[in-house]
């Protein structure tokens, strides 16, 4: 007695090909994601310079556990937005080390909006929403490259 070969099996040339849709809205997203981490690098250069500059721009902030000197907010912010606004690129060049340390960069940059809420309220959650958002498209793309 034989068996008919199963249609769904991976090896069988019967099978019908991947849906390109739900790849194409992945891809997509983690290219939408290094964008967003590119403005969110830019963002964070500015926050860094306007901290070091001017610390009137800012709220004034005075029984906060996590209370750092402006200055060194500044500082944090300006060399920590440089760096994602670098992984962003590669992450839009298709490296897979750029995905990974976006991931990790990411969710280092929502622990420090989070510890920034005091000083800007509204960009921290706008940032820590971009942020969600770009950890779950760089999660969810399985495809080797983005490009």
């Amino acid at each position: 007695m034989t068996t008919a070969p199963n249609p769904a099996a991976p090896g069988n040339p019967r099978t019908p090909p991947p849906s390109e849709g739900a790849a194409g809205w992945a891809a997509g997203g983690t290219m939408f994601a290094a964008v967003l981490m590119m403005i969110n690098g830019v963002f964070a250069i500015f926050e860094g310079i306007a901290a070091l500059a001017k610390d009137d721009v800012l709220f004034r902030v005075r029984n906060y556990t996590f209370k750092f000197d402006v200055t060194a907010w500044g500082w944090i912010h300006l060399i920590v937005g440089i760096v994602v606004l670098v992984i962003g690129l590669a992450i839009l060049k298709g490296t897979t080390w750029g995905r990974a340390l976006g991931i990790a960069l990411t969710g280092l940059m929502i622990i420090l909006h989070f510890l920034w809420l005091p000083y800007q309220p509204i960009w921290s959650f706008i940032s820590i929403a971009i942020g969600v958002f770009v950890i779950w498209a760089l999660c969810t793309d399985r495809s080797p490259s983005v490009i």
